[in-house]
């Protein structure tokens, strides 16, 4: 881990007058959470076309819950890790905006984040198709799969965004005012390649942020958008940015 690059992110944090953090898979792979696009992910078992796109939901939606019932064993089981516990932790203490996550594990509000805009929604609640309830992920039973709704039988589904469906028009009118307000942009554990998502630090850097990368490598982001790269595990360098900010803080 350079010191001297979280010693510079800790002054850039506190020199901001607004900082946001946008976050990927790696922030959530300390958690148990595998990138799906990664040698352990989903997509080495499963063809995202075949499995995750919405037309395959519709179609074969006992099928597609194969795939479903695995992410959700992931998601549910998993638990915050250090960088999650430390982004909210900075906006406990006034220097930091909001997150916006590609992630759909809800470890960001499970760490107390409480501004979390979820660009690709959420595993932690699915909806009727028909009659729109919404039911809690967790009361979920593995045995009665694919699952159906309560109220009217027709099919739930994951308040998640599929291949194929659009991201959801709040997040992305919320995400893209976050981004072009900000000053400093916490790119973390992003591989930028998603978009509309990888834009986010696009946009912010265009009206003038400051783009800090933290992430295990290089992204297309590194060459091109962000300010600086700091290698290394987020769970080891989000914690020593916010122990660093806490000794270079005046209150706020």
């Amino acid at each position: 881990m350079d010191h001297q690059l979280i010693q510079r992110a800790a002054e850039d944090i506190l020199n901001s007058k607004k900082t946001i953090a946008f976050t990927g898979a790696g922030i959530s792979v300390e958690s148990g959470i595998p990138d799906f696009r990664g040698a352990q992910g989903l997509w080495q078992k499963y063809d995202p076309e075949e499995y995750a796109h919405i037309h395959a939901f519709y179609s074969n939606p006992d099928r597609v819950w194969l795939m479903l019932k695995d992410m959700f064993s992931l998601i549910m089981t998993a638990k915050p890790n250090p960088a999650h516990m430390g982004l909210a932790e900075l906006e406990r203490m006034g220097y930091l905006s909001s997150v916006i996550t590609q992630n759909v594990d809800g470890l960001h509000q499970a760490a107390g984040s409480r501004n979390v805009i979820e660009f690709h929604g959420t595993h932690r609640t699915l909806s009727c198709l028909k009659c729109s309830t919404t039911i809690d992920g967790t009361s979920l039973k593995m045995e009665d799969l694919p699952p159906r709704c309560s109220r009217c039988s027709s099919l739930l589904k994951p308040d998640i965004v599929f291949f194929g469906e659009s991201i959801p028009w709040e997040a992305q009118v919320l995400s893209f005012k976050e981004s072009k307000s900000c000053s400093v942009v916490l790119s973390i554990g992003t591989s930028a390649v998603v978009y509309p998502a990888a834009s986010i630090p696009m946009t912010a850097k265009e009206r003038g942020a400051i783009v800090i990368e933290i992430n295990m490598e290089p992204t297309p982001l590194t060459d091109q958008i962000s300010d600086y790269l700091i290698s290394g595990s987020a769970g080891e360098i989000i914690p020593a940015i916010v122990d660093q900010v806490k000794r270079s803080s005046k209150p706020r």
